[in-house]
């Protein structure tokens, strides 16, 4: 359950960052049809089941109780929401995830912890494994 987050819900505001976040969803549902993927939207349209149920019940994510996984629009937001989550809202962040690269390749923060360590390794295992890889 993927959301593409962007500051506009499914064009309620103009911009460049909507429109990239819009045309990054449509292409990703035209190349894998078996994603449930919507977006763009808010983080709390996203997670708020309700609120996406109420308002925007045409998306596909409102009948499966909203986003688990979103996609934010640059690093830049992405690390600071992440690091957000992980200090006051006590998740287990895992990233971040390298995507793109012709090896299974990840990165490690300064300081990670044998967990983290142990999770961004199992990625690039399941990295390895897939079909035209190159592996290690």
């Amino acid at each position: 359950r993927v959301a593409v987050i962007s500051y506009s819900n499914f064009g309620s505001n103009p911009g460049e960052l909507p429109d990239k976040a819009r045309r990054a969803t449509e292409l990703a549902k035209a190349r894998y049809p078996e994603l449930l993927l919507d977006g763009e939207m808010q983080a709390n349209t996203a997670l708020n089941h309700e609120l996406l149920q109420e308002q925007y019940p045409f998306s596909p994510l409102a009948a499966h109780g909203g986003a688990n996984t979103l996609i934010f629009p640059n690093v830049i937001s992405g690390n600071i929401a992440y690091k957000v989550l992980q200090e006051i809202g006590g998740a287990e962040v895992i990233g971040p995830v390298l995507m793109g690269m012709r090896k299974p390749v990840h990165i490690l923060q300064l300081g990670a912890s044998v967990r983290e360590i142990v999770n961004m390794t199992a990625i690039a295992v399941v990295d390895a494994q897939q079909p035209g890889n190159k592996g290690l």
